[in-house]
């Protein structure tokens, strides 16, 4: 079931607006609101609640199904599924008290245009590691990759040939490929496979292949080992049966080199983000929150004008389907579907029917 963003009307002047993100009983998130959407360039302040108080009178005021929750940084990041007004993100900054007692939490709701016009828009959300990190090359590497700054050592890596470590745990590995070590594997493209799903069991693991993809098409350079079109769908196939680990074609060696450290340093201070206490509410979001999976509400009412309805139907048999969606949202997804040549519209008004086209009706002209 997908999460929901509620919003009711309060009656505190200065927090007028609820904000409740819910999913199957479970509230992730409640706040009170300045506003119920920021303006343009602008940012509302909110409160967290604390507790219900279910004497409290609140007016319902929408209620709209999450498309996506995610943490950027220290920042929530929400997607709604509706077409307009989807976009937002809550900024949570700890802040020290003027008397030194500790500090105090601050909440901020912006929107996309709100973030886009914000002076901060350019501000990079991972700085570096105070100390540099500390990175663990594989024993067998015999002309390894530098990092000047970073704490090397050499150990013998169970999965990769070069692993970023937090508290002596490996916690990023990065598997290194050259031109021609890529293209022997395809030789045995069975063993790479596992090879590649034993990498993919860690977070941010990467193959950095000092090459660019184009060379990996070039008939002058692949003549006597692989054709050029066996070679592209085995780098698809790669990609496609292991989603999670992105494939990197850094161009050359010294760009490998550099994209590595860069990416190790960034995932470096990125984990030691994750122990600063001002994420603890932007992470308990997340944690709390299931990803549903489902197709986005616009796709299932598609499928439902489609395949579940009459071969003729009206405007207000799909609306029965979808009581808490607006006729407008309605009516515009079937417009679509008709300039799609999908649907054709009979008659006019309330005798206005929808007709479902099949593949032997052709596209219209």
């Amino acid at each position: 079931m997908p999460a929901l963003w509620i919003l009711e009307r309060t009656t505190n002047a200065r927090f007028p607006v609820r904000i409740r993100i819910e999913q199957e009983g479970r509230v992730l998130l409640a706040v009170r609101a300045q506003s119920a959407w920021p303006g343009p360039g602008q940012q509302i302040f909110c409160v967290r609640e604390r507790e219900d108080d279910p004497t409290e009178v609140l007016r319902p005021l929408e209620q709209v199904p999450v498309a996506n929750l995610s943490r950027v940084g220290r920042k929530l990041a929400v997607v709604l599924d509706r077409p307009l007004r989807k976009r937002c993100e809550f900024l949570v900054v700890h802040k020290p008290r003027a008397d030194g007692t500790g500090d105090y939490e601050q909440i901020f709701f912006r929107t996309e245009s709100g973030i886009r016009s914000h002076r901060s828009r350019t501000r990079l959300e991972l700085r570096d590691t105070p100390g540099g990190v500390t990175i663990a090359i594989d024993t067998q590497e015999k002309y390894p990759w530098r990092f000047p700054g970073a704490t090397v050592v050499r150990r013998k890596l169970q999965v990769g040939d070069y692993a970023l470590l937090t508290d002596d745990r490996v916690s990023v590995v990065i598997e290194r490929k050259s031109y021609d070590n890529l293209l022997g594997d395809i030789g045995a493209i069975q063993a790479l496979h596992h090879h590649w799903a034993d990498l993919a069991r860690l977070d941010r693991s990467v193959v950095v292949v000092e090459a660019q993809y184009g060379d990996f098409l070039n008939e002058r350079r692949l003549a006597g080992r692989w054709p050029a079109s066996h070679v592209a769908r085995v780098l698809a196939e790669l990609s496609a049966l292991h989603p999670r680990l992105p494939i990197i074609y850094a161009g050359s060696r010294k760009q490998a080199n550099l994209w590595a450290e860069r990416y190790l340093a960034a995932c470096g201070a990125a984990l030691e983000g994750n122990a600063n206490p001002q994420l603890d509410l932007v992470a308990g979001v997340v944690e709390e929150y299931t990803p549903t999976g489902q197709d986005n509400l616009d796709d299932r009412i598609r499928h439902a004008a489609l395949r579940d309805m009459p071969t003729e139907f009206a405007t207000a048999d799909v609306a029965a389907m979808f009581p808490d969606v607006s006729l407008v949202r309605i009516r515009r997804i079937l417009q679509g579907l008709e300039r799609e040549y999908r649907l054709d519209r009979r008659g006019a008004g309330r005798g206005l029917r929808w007709v479902v086209l099949g593949p032997q009706d052709g596209r219209r002209t």
